[in-house]
């Protein structure tokens, strides 16, 4: 039987990534589509939840879907502007509110009978972001809880397991929202809770097994969580027809290229180890600008597996650690959400290079990439490494790339990363490294004036990298590492900590 699936219909909303999140939280699968590609709807597809939308179903050009090919059919949920479209669509009313609801409220009355909200009480805080309201109801629903502001915070059509509600559960700042989502998708839906880790292993190594039959498959890894259980599972599935390249791009943390290569030594895997760093430095003399920075460094990444790639006899795989959130910075899940940056995991090959993509890991996030890893027994010690960007140090120096400049950020991040272990923070924090700003101060040391570089130490507290809020790292710590970075390291004579999260800013600087 195949597996049990939730549909989650996107609309554009900032927040539907979360919902899947939750709803696998749950242990329960799911998968996101737009809302103009809706898949058939098979045999195992248990419920529908429709996202919400940066959109005004009022809009003529509002998106909208075939409500005949689910509503009644299937238990449904509708979040914000998705409980405000099966509204609008059945005979309901939306209206432009006079005070948009945004952020935290309380729910000021429950229906205490309804399925939705078993074991949720009055007073129960939940997240509103929406400018348009539900101010009448199809003559076939009823009110099923308000808020103060709010009158129709959330309602059922009677007869049908279809919901609808204004506030978003799938954010933590809604305190029962877990238990809504469960109850929606457990006790309503029926949803068995059996995708977890463990079961994720075995179906994506039979699936894996399926699909690479006896090809070969080549595939570059950098240290990092995603590309080593990528490759795990992928070598699970394969065996010796896995062959693993680690590059030394110039632009790794200090002796990552010997430690990267000594951390896999016992796990079975086929790695070999390049050295290309000359190579990187000179596709990147005189670049500036971010993006360029970016598509330099992957056109010569590019070149240098083209040529290991040769070395290997009818291979016709390229195994990548991509992740969900590589693929939702890169690609418009929807017309109006934009691309943030190009992402090194994500995007076409060459048409010369004639290998096929495998991403086994491309619809999870960061925290259950860890999970996996933990079922396929991956030492803590990699699993528990923060994230590094492909492009490596090169999006942390704010300018050109030079061997000096390369010298200056490893030293200083060298630095910042030993004393987060030594205080006992590196497993506090989920991000954290430093960048290399192209702007020069006015220092003294000694009795001389000086006029040397700036750098900003960054980390950031997240589960996944969607969102992430600076991490609070205690004064005396930051002190600490900003004396021992300007006593040290040639070049340097100010630090700054960044205090920006995410959004608006981004965890990179490039």
């Amino acid at each position: 039987m195949s597996q049990e699936l939730v549909l989650i219909i996107d609309f554009g909303s900032q927040y539907t990534q979360l919902i899947a999140r939750r709803v696998r939280e749950l242990n329960v699968y799911c998968e996101i589509h737009p809302f103009y590609a809706i898949p058939e709807i098979q045999e195992n597809v248990k419920a529908i939840i429709l996202s919400g939308s940066p959109c005004s179903v009022l809009d003529d050009d509002s998106p909208k879907v075939d409500f005949e090919l689910f509503k009644g059919k299937l238990p449904l949920l509708g979040v914000c502007y998705g409980a405000q479209l099966l509204a609008n669509e059945f005979g309901g009313k939306v209206a432009s509110s006079s005070t948009r609801e945004y952020g935290r409220t309380n729910l000021s009355s429950i229906n205490t009978k309804s399925d939705l909200f078993a074991g949720v009480h009055i007073g129960s805080q939940v997240w509103m972001s929406h400018g348009d309201t539900i101010v009448d109801l199809p003559s076939n629903a009823e009110l099923i809880a308000s808020t103060q502001s709010v009158k129709v915070a959330a309602y059922k059509i009677s007869d049908e397991e279809t919901y609808g509600i204004q506030f978003h559960p799938e954010v933590t700042h809604s305190t029962d929202g877990k238990q809504i989502l469960s109850n929606f998708l457990v006790n309503i839906a029926g949803c068995v809770q059996d995708w977890t880790a463990d079961s994720f292993v075995e179906t994506s190594v039979a699936q894996l097994k399926e699909t690479l039959g006896e090809d070969k498959v080549v595939m570059g890894l950098s240290g990092g969580v995603d590309s080593t259980v990528a490759a795990t599972l992928i070598h699970q599935a394969i065996g010796k027809n896995l062959y693993c390249i680690f590059v030394d791009n110039g632009l790794l943390r200090k002796n990552e290229f010997e430690e990267v290569l000594e951390s896999y030594k016992g796990m079975g895997l086929n790695v070999k180890g390049v050295n290309a760093s000359q190579r990187f430095y000179d596709a990147l003399k005189g670049l500036k600008d971010p993006e360029l920075k970016r598509k330099a460094i992957g056109k010569t990444f590019i070149d240098v597996f083209d040529e290991e790639a040769k070395l290997i006899e009818d291979v016709k795989w390229l195994g990548q650690g991509t992740i969900y959130p590589d693929i939702i910075e890169s690609v418009s899940v929807k017309g109006p959400s934009v691309t943030i940056k190009s992402h090194h995991n994500v995007g076409g090959l060459p048409d010369y290079m004639n290998l096929q993509v495998i991403e086994p890991l491309k619809l999870q996030f960061k925290d259950g990439v860890r999970e996996v890893g933990a079922a396929l027994n991956i030492n803590q010690n990699i699993l528990g490494r923060h994230p590094f960007p492909g492009p490596g140090l090169a999006i942390r120096i704010l300018s050109d790339v030079t061997q000096e400049k390369v010298r200056i950020l490893q030293a200083v991040d060298h630095i910042f990363i030993s004393n987060l272990k030594k205080h006992n923070l590196y497993n506090e924090v989920w991000q954290a490294g430093a960048m290399l700003l192209p702007v020069q101060s006015v220092g003294v040391m000694g009795d001389e004036r000086t006029y040397e570089s700036v750098v900003s130490l960054r980390a950031v507290s997240s589960v996944d990298g969607m969102t992430a809020d600076w991490s609070h790292l205690p004064y005396k710590f930051l002190g600490l590492v900003s004396n021992e970075i300007i006593n040290k390291v040639k070049g340097v004579n100010r630090v700054v900590y960044d205090i920006s999260s995410k959004p608006p800013a981004t965890i990179e600087w490039e």
